[in-house]
């Protein structure tokens, strides 16, 4: 089983401090992201967005279309596969909607890469499945949000792609904590976007950080 971390965030000075480290082959974006971050939500941005993962390793960058028509979302994904290199992967990702789902079978007809977003409920990944893309990402903690046992829906997504012997995988979005990575991964879920806190988190191990400290203190003969 292949595991692969992407690191949910569009500010290019955290991703300085966390693509170097390794843990990531990825990032994923979205306009909120954007906004947070203070980017504008513009091809020229983004191109720039790109340029600069590229040159930090990153394999894959995930761009979300926007347009309030099939055609504008078609257009704007067009224009942001353009994007892409030999080097870094640009998925399109497009909210699985009506007119998302239309403009997503046209792009991947144009040789395109897609994600679809804003996945909440399991018949969703029928569409996602149906239409070939390569990515659906479900929300998992707003899944939660909403009273359901988000842990025992992703499964159900999982079991159901396997079922139907699927190449569409399950980008697990929206997580909060790491406890649910490595469940998750025990059910056969591999590839999840988290935030740079929760990246924070993985290293947050107190017996560690001690033990890395005596070690140092060990090594310049400080009793």
């Amino acid at each position: 089983m292949n595991f692969s971390l992407l690191l949910d965030n569009a500010d290019p000075l955290l991703w300085e401090r966390w693509m170097p480290i390794g843990i990531f082959s990825g990032i994923t974006t979205n306009p909120t992201l954007l906004r947070q971050a203070k980017q504008p939500c513009t091809i020229n941005s983004l191109k720039f967005l790109a340029r600069k993962a590229e040159s930090l390793g990153c394999k894959e960058i995930h761009f979300q279309a926007w347009g309030g028509t099939y055609q504008e979302l078609f257009e704007c994904g067009i224009a942001l596969g353009e994007l892409a290199t030999k080097d870094l992967n640009v998925y399109i990702k497009v909210p699985i909607t009506f007119q998302g789902s239309q403009a997503a079978k046209e792009l991947i007809k144009s040789n395109l890469s897609i994600t679809f977003t804003a996945c909440y409920e399991i018949q969703q990944i029928l569409i996602a499945a149906a239409i070939g893309v390569e990515y659906i990402a479900p929300y998992m903690g707003r899944i939660s949000d909403l009273g359901i046992d988000a842990f025992s829906e992703l499964v159900s997504m999982q079991k159901t792609l396997d079922n139907i012997n699927s190449n569409c995988k399950i980008l697990v979005a929206s997580i909060r904590k790491k406890s649910d990575i490595v469940s998750l991964l025990n059910e056969g879920l591999n590839t999840f976007t988290i935030s740079p806190r929760l990246a924070e988190d993985l290293f947050n191990v107190k017996e560690t950080v001690k033990a890395s400290d005596d070690f140092e203190r060990a090594a310049k003969g400080i009793k």
